[in-house]
């Protein structure tokens, strides 16, 4: 029995300009110059906070063809007390997990200080660029349950598992 309320390609086929607009606004980011990696981590703590499981799977897909390491990626979900992540992919996720918790609240001179000691401002209009697509992104993953693409994986005999 499948979840799926409805395929992500469906979605394309009904909605093309949003698809495309919503591509178009995450590769502002992708050709900004910003750290590949730092901006994949933020996707998948984004993902992880709206339960995206689609959004997560593909960044998962992204962040392994980047070489994000394993650890960060186990990790992610609980980065403040992991020890392994930089200053400035703290930052950014910190940063991430601020605009995904806007509900109610506004966003504080201390979270807009503290991300800004690690970025520039054009560093950050991409930051913020890419986060924002992300959650848009999430919550048409979450709302329609796309399934996730996994990616198929060799078995033992060397065949698709």
């Amino acid at each position: 029995m499948s979840n799926v309320r409805l395929a992500y390609d469906s979605f394309a086929r009904t909605a093309p300009a949003a698809q495309a607009a919503l591509l178009a606004m995450g590769k502002t980011a992708d050709e900004s110059g910003l750290d590949k990696e730092i901006v994949e981590l933020a996707k998948l703590r984004v993902s992880q906070i709206n339960n995206c499981a689609f959004c997560l799977q593909i960044h998962l897909n992204v962040s392994r063809r980047l070489g994000v390491a394993q650890e960060k990626l186990d990790l992610v979900a609980t980065w403040p007390e992991a020890g392994i992540f930089s200053e400035r992919e703290c930052a950014a996720l910190a940063w991430a997990e601020t605009l995904t918790h806007l509900a109610g609240r506004s966003v504080s001179d201390a979270a807009y200080d503290a991300v800004c000691r690690h970025f520039s401002e054009n560093e950050l209009v991409f930051l913020s660029t890419a986060i924002a697509t992300i959650n848009a992104w999430n919550r048409l993953g979450a709302a329609f349950r796309f399934a996730p693409p996994i990616p198929k994986r060799a078995s033992v005999e060397g065949k698709a598992a």
